[in-house]
């Protein structure tokens, strides 16, 4: 149990350290140090055959859903105003090839649904487990909502019931291939719609008719 609480709350710590690092080295240690917690735990992360066909499957059809529902909220202005005021990375392609799937999908995966959810599943059983892991990710996500000037509550409620649905998903298809497939999902496809939406904020005058009819918010 003790074991179970303290790798949370070293998770949710290393989530104000990471950010710090320099970017250089930062997406290798994050993935790094995700890596290395599963293998500490020994958590089955089912990413060989049969598991790993299970994991696709499911990690297909989650993601296909995951993406259309994140497209349909760019309708909304205010989501297209928040996106249209963050800054662009420096390297657009490093962001979607590198960043995302390794230091995001593939780091938080393999810390929180394969090193956590094993750790508190030992310890309070796979429901107790898959709960820890989706609270402590939500929680690690304060970080991120305070740089990015977004509401922190609501930011760790739904961050927290994402990580509660990988959660399932992992138990689910015994393979952490399928939550990865769902967050490269979600992810891919918001940052693809964020760059969308400030490419066209650029080349749209703001008094044009788009702008007065809120289709799109200078």
């Amino acid at each position: 149990m003790r074991r179970a609480f303290a790798l949370a709350a070293v998770l949710v710590g290393w989530s104000f350290v990471s950010p710090r690092l320099p970017m250089p080295w930062r997406v290798p240690v994050q993935a790094g140090f995700g890596g290395l917690l599963a293998a500490t735990t020994r958590a089955s992360v089912g990413l060989r055959p049969p598991r790993l066909w299970s994991g696709l499957r499911w990690g297909l059809v989650a993601g296909g859903v995951a993406a259309s529902a994140v497209a349909t909220t760019v309708w909304f202005p205010a989501v297209r105003r928040s996106m249209a005021v963050r800054e662009s990375p420096d390297s657009v392609l490093s962001w979607l090839a590198v960043r995302i799937p390794l230091g995001t999908v593939w780091a938080e995966e393999s810390a929180f649904r394969a090193a956590l959810n094993t750790a508190g599943a030992r310890a309070f059983g796979a429901s107790g487990g898959r709960l820890l892991q989706a609270t402590a990710f939500g929680l690690s996500h304060i970080a991120d909502a305070r740089t990015a000037g977004e509401p922190v509550a609501p930011t760790v409620v739904a961050t927290g019931v994402a990580g509660w649905f990988f959660g399932w998903l992992a138990d689910r298809s015994g393979s952490l291939a399928a939550p990865m497939l769902a967050h490269l999902a979600i992810n891919e496809t918001a940052a693809a719609a964020a760059l969308t939406v400030r490419r066209r904020s650029r080349l749209t005058p703001p008094g044009s008719l788009r702008c007065r009819l809120g289709l799109l918010r200078p």
